[in-house]
């Protein structure tokens, strides 16, 4: 009997299940399958609670629709203030980028210069590449003229010889009419051997733009200021609202929750104050822009110009309402930071 159990014992061991554990990468298939369902699920829970978080908040603000009114107007105003004013300066710089082609230099030639001399000189300073158009007006041409318009003819026929000189009239380049090169190409001319004096009237366009590069810099100013005055809008709105749910939150606090969870309909109310406030100052600049139409409209046909008021491009429009989004988010932020660490259940 024992010879017989020691010759089956082989045979029963070959026959005993395996208990050897599988390796890793066996396993791995089946651990992977069950993590990624894991990680799609946490992350469709983490979204769905932030978009739930986002409609409550923009249910909060509608469910007291005269004080979020209030903040949201005041908000715009702010806003309205220096895209207002952003606007107004494209439109003078609109009209002013017309002005630099009436850029004009008058050259007078030395008295005695011949009509040839002249036509040469002409030649050689229209082949100059910051020389728009050169026109040549001849002493006869100058005293006719100055015959019709002056009202002087009778005294001009007493003159014995024509005292006006050759003039040149040089119209320049484009790129040559800005302020910082038109003063080069006007001492490049006057050092020139047959002119005698070289004549151009700049001063009143130079301080236009030195005026609209202080305009810029006051609206980048004001634009500054006014966002602090959005953040500490913003701020004291989210600040009201967590004291009217102080009591809301001792609870959740209480029940374990997060103070990110807590937070977030705070921040995302400050998000929607922002995006408003910059829709409403959009329609303030708009309607501002077409209340002005047309009066603009008739000054510009005096001017026998077809000019008129430009609004926010829509790259702007973007602009102010990502800003304004940004400073509500920024304001919540700062305010729920400071005062949800202050509550604390008791």
């Amino acid at each position: 009997m024992a010879r017989q159990a020691t010759r089956r014992s082989p045979r029963g061991a070959a026959m005993r299940p395996s208990t050897t554990p599988l390796s890793a990468g066996d396993a791995s298939p089946a651990h992977g399958s069950i993590r990624r369902p894991r990680l799609k699920g946490r992350l469709r829970g983490y979204l769905k609670g932030h978009f739930q978080a986002l409609f409550l908040s923009l249910g909060r603000v509608s469910r007291n629709p005269l004080s979020s009114m209030m903040t949201i107007a005041v908000i715009g105003i702010a806003l309205a203030l220096p895209a207002g004013l952003h606007v107004a300066l494209k439109n003078v710089q609109g009209v002013s980028a017309g002005w630099d082609d009436a850029v004009q230099i008058s050259l007078f030639l030395n008295q005695g210069i011949e009509d040839a001399a002249a036509s040469r000189l002409v030649e050689q300073l229209s082949a100059m590449s910051t020389i728009e158009e050169v026109v040549h007006v001849t002493p006869q041409q100058a005293l006719g003229e100055f015959r019709q318009y002056s009202g002087f003819g009778e005294a001009l026929d007493v003159l014995d010889e024509n005292p006006l000189p050759n003039v040149l009239l040089i119209r320049p380049t484009r790129a040559a009419s800005e302020p910082l090169m038109v003063e080069p190409l006007l001492h490049e001319l006057r050092n020139l051997p047959a002119v005698e004096m070289a004549q151009l009237d700049m001063e009143w366009l130079k301080r236009l733009y030195a005026i609209m590069a202080i305009g810029e810099r006051g609206v980048l100013v004001l634009a500054v200021l006014l966002a602090l005055a959005v953040l500490l809008i913003v701020g004291n709105t989210i600040r009201l609202a967590i004291q009217n749910r102080r009591d809301e939150i001792e609870v959740q606090k209480l029940i374990g929750a997060t103070d990110a969870f807590i937070q977030r309909p705070f921040l995302y109310s400050g998000l929607w104050h922002g995006v408003l406030g910059a829709v409403m100052a959009w329609l303030l600049v708009t309607l501002s822009l077409w209340l002005l139409h047309g009066p603009v409209q008739r000054l510009s046909l005096l001017y026998n110009s077809n000019f008129s008021l430009g609004s926010l491009e829509p790259l702007a429009v973007l602009v102010v309402v990502a800003v304004g989004g940004l400073l509500g988010l920024l304001g919540a932020s700062l305010a729920v930071g400071r005062h949800l660490r202050d509550i604390e259940p008791t």
